[in-house]
């Protein structure tokens, strides 16, 4: 196993070394991001991409790493965090994912012609908290490598689109400051796109920005045990086994990371403690990311085209009128 465990730790060195150049250290983009596309780079190289004695660690990689790493996740909020905005953020943030949830599946499976898996990963990712959610419910569905890679790479494209472009439009919104940080959070992919856009609006943005998208984090947990029951009926029937009963699926990591905010809520750690946990799960996350891009094959990357950003593309525009028009709905 150690062949694939030092090669993606190798990878994932070289996407954090990555994150420090200049001009992309300003930007904020995950290490993920880059450990994923090294992955990417390499395991399409001739020769190297085909080394089967990595493949066990991989798959270690892409497992239990992966799993760990979204338990590790739970460190990043706390239920006082949750409370702070009040009810309301809940429900915004839970019609947020459910309406980016339900469009996102019906128009990429129906009007876009995608395979389920690419539909549902592109879905959750810009609905939740973009590559984290591709990762958890890659995990709870077993995705192919390919499907989860295109939805990481939607997620980045558009989340940074969304990070530089907020800021931008505050003006013109007519929110003040605390509600169109709460906009932010409600709307944009990734927590660090999030702060990323909050901080550059203003401390209060930043503040209410951060809370609202911990809870989207937080819905994570509901969604996966819906989506892994969900998805274990939609095989069965697919499978036309009418006398097949569906064992219940649990994904046991996802009470990992909601014991871990409860933990992180009650306990208070050292900070330096504290750091090296939420260190810890991101390389684990990372390194998962480099064993996920260097099993993907760019032919299969190719074969699903530019259906995937389209999805993505619609998804994007959904949060920013949608999420524009209900914020000061609910929360005024």
């Amino acid at each position: 196993m150690w062949q694939g465990i030092v090669l993606c730790a190798g990878l994932t060195l070289g996407g954090f070394a990555l994150t420090q150049l200049p001009g992309i250290v300003e930007s904020g983009v995950s290490p993920l991001v880059f450990s994923l596309l090294l992955g990417l780079v390499v395991g399409n190289l001739p020769f190297i991409g085909r080394v089967p004695q990595a493949r066990p660690g991989l798959q270690f990689a892409t497992r239990w790493l992966l799993r760990g790493g979204i338990v590790l996740f739970g460190l990043s909020l706390t239920l006082q965090q949750i409370l702070g905005l009040g009810p309301k953020v809940i429900v915004l943030d839970t019609l947020v994912i459910t309406t980016v949830l339900v469009i996102g599946y019906w128009l990429g499976t129906r009007v876009l012609k995608l395979d389920a898996e690419t539909a549902l990963l592109t879905s959750a990712g810009s609905a939740i908290c973009g590559a984290a959610a591709v990762l958890a419910t890659e995990t709870t569905i077993r995705s192919k490598p390919a499907a989860t890679a295109m939805a990481v790479a939607t997620v980045v494209l558009f989340g940074s689109l969304a990070m530089l472009l907020y800021p931008l439009l505050y003006p013109l919104t007519g929110m003040d400051e605390g509600l169109y940080g709460i906009y932010i959070g409600a709307t944009i992919h990734e927590v660090a796109q999030v702060v990323a856009a909050g901080d550059a609006v203003g401390p209060q943005a930043l503040a209410n920005a951060v809370i609202v998208k911990l809870v989207r984090v937080m819905l994570l947990v509901p969604f996966l045990l819906i989506v892994g029951q969900w998805w274990l009926r939609r095989d069965t029937q697919d499978n036309d086994d009418s006398t097949a009963r569906p064992a219940l699926v649990i994904p046991w990591f996802a009470f990992g990371f909601l014991v871990m905010v409860v933990f992180n809520s009650l306990v208070a750690l050292p900070a330096v403690l504290h750091a090296g946990l939420v260190t810890v799960g991101q390389v684990s996350l990372a390194m998962a990311m480099a064993a996920l891009g260097f099993e993907t094959r760019l032919e299969k990357l190719k074969a699903l085209g530019v259906r995937p950003f389209l999805l993505a593309l619609c998804l994007f525009v959904l949060l920013l009128g949608g999420g524009w028009a209900l914020t000061p709905l609910l929360m005024s």
